[in-house]
């Protein structure tokens, strides 16, 4: 018996770890999504509203880790340029 919890333990995890990695996907085809609209973005030329929100967005995609950043400009197809993610 405790080896069919253990079965059954292990397809829960991986059902859950699976759903956990689609979320994944799709949280950073919207993070690599911000970051280039965040890039193409000049705030002199928004209301001071959208202004706020997007350096507010702007400071929260720069405090990812690099990696994190550079996956998320991947699923959506982008590029980084030299210094963009942090790099002298």
């Amino acid at each position: 018996m405790p080896d069919k919890l253990n079965k059954q333990e292990i397809s829960m995890l991986r059902e859950e770890l699976e759903m956990l990695m689609g979320e994944r996907t799709g949280l950073l085809k919207i993070v690599g999504a911000a970051a280039v609209l965040v890039a193409n973005t000049d705030g002199r030329h928004l209301p001071a509203e959208a202004a706020e929100a997007a350096e507010m967005l702007s400071t929260l995609v720069n405090e990812l880790p690099e990696e994190t950043l550079r996956d998320a400009l991947e699923s959506v197809h982008a590029e980084a340029g030299p210094g963009d993610l942090g790099n002298p």
